[in-house]
């Protein structure tokens, strides 16, 4: 039986939350919130004395609350930095296990009821020809599934640098421009943004990184140019709704003035 000092803990913060939250929804609530998920493998090592595969498994039980916590709050896109391209030099074991947890939340979500009842949309951002050809596969089956939906979006960065996906766009330009299709004068940042890996996505509002680390980490370099950063030290596993709160709060508590 868990001490009584802790249901006392559990209660206060349960009226707490309750009661922030109540709050930030009679305010400004940011559209679009990306998420760089940091920090499973320390999470495993130093809270659960585990293996890293363990914190990954917490990981993406953790992104599946969160996005309940965005829903529930009114947040109508979801961006999470899921792997990166960086994230192919790990331990040949461990890169496997994340691509085969990859695919099967993939399949797992698209043949999800809740997703479906929910209506809500999926998409991968990054370099999939990259990806080993199950996950790609397993990537279009959601992809497609969940295509006619526009309720709520939900992004993966996955196979993923924000300095490959600009540059992408400038060479997809430059093939328009030698073809004679685009004019260079008629280049302007609307062109850029709609060759970017999800031509038409609202630029993120608030970015949010976990663990503690104090740095984007090449996540979308092109669309933070004015999102508001909030950084939690915070393991990824181990966040709570409580923190996702705070961070809100934190937003609505900025001046927005986009450079003005």
């Amino acid at each position: 039986m868990a001490p009584i000092s802790d249901f006392i803990r559990k209660q206060t913060y349960g009226r707490y939350e309750h009661k922030l939250e109540k709050e930030l929804k009679r305010n400004r609530i940011p559209n679009h919130v990306a998420i760089i998920m940091d920090g499973n493998r320390r999470y495993a090592e130093e809270t659960m004395k585990a293996d890293v595969n363990q914190g990954h498994l917490k990981g993406k039980e953790k992104l599946e609350e969160v996005l309940e916590w965005c829903r529930d709050l009114g947040v109508k896109i979801l961006t999470v930095y899921a792997f990166s391209t960086e994230n192919f030099s790990r331990k040949e074991d461990e890169v496997a296990f994340l691509m085969d947890l990859l695919e099967k939340t993939l399949f797992a979500f698209a043949d999800d009821g809740r997703i479906h009842e929910k209506r809500i949309k999926l998409k991968v951002l990054g370099d999939i020809d990259t990806m080993p050809e199950k996950v790609a596969e397993a990537i279009r089956y959601a992809e497609e599934k969940t295509s006619e939906y526009s309720d709520f979006f939900l992004n993966m960065a996955v196979a993923y640098s924000g300095r490959q996906e600009i540059k992408d766009a400038v060479k997809s330009i430059a093939r328009k421009v030698r073809a004679g299709e685009l004019n260079i004068e008629d280049i302007d940042e609307t062109t850029v943004s709609g060759h970017m890996y999800s031509p038409g996505l609202l630029d993120p509002d608030l970015v949010l990184r976990t663990s503690g680390e104090l740095r984007i980490s090449n996540f979308m370099l092109w669309q933070l140019a004015y999102s508001e950063l909030y950084f939690s030290d915070i393991y990824w596993p181990g966040f709570r709704k409580l923190d996702f709160l705070r961070a809100i709060r934190s937003f609505q508590q900025r001046s927005r003035r986009f450079g003005q």
